[in-house]
């Protein structure tokens, strides 16, 4: 004899075969609902962030409205955005020459790479 009949008159191999394509139909049902799951438990959590971020814009946004509900503040605002003077103020603008350098130094190493400068740093200062 091959192989021993057990349960049913099917043989052991066969029953170990059966076994596995009812596990692997069994992970195939359950592998696709899994999968949507954890697709949609990461879009959940996407829009909450979303959501977060957006209550906090509209809280930012409040205040901002609420600030600039005040009469004070709006002439402050045009006085330093647009320039605006009350009667009787003398307004100034204050021009820099043509010439005149606003930004900062250029960098003499610009387009040196890092590994010319550092070697020049080092056999300049050899003795």
């Amino acid at each position: 004899m091959a192989a021993t009949t057990g349960l049913l008159g099917v043989s052991s191999t066969r029953r170990a075969a059966l076994l596995a394509i009812v596990v692997c139909a069994l992970a195939l049902t359950v592998a696709v609902p899994l999968r949507n799951y954890a697709a949609q438990r990461q879009e959940l959590a996407a829009v909450s962030e979303q959501q977060r971020v957006l209550a906090a814009e509209v809280e930012a946004l409040t205040r901002q409205r609420t600030r600039l509900s005040d009469p004070a503040d709006v002439a402050a605002q045009a006085r330093s955005r647009l320039g605006y003077a009350l009667p009787g103020e003398v307004p100034y603008v204050v021009q820099l020459p043509s010439g005149a350098d606003v930004g900062p130094a250029p960098d003499p190493n610009a387009g040196v790479p890092w590994y010319r400068t550092l070697w020049r740093e080092v056999t300049d200062g050899a003795p």
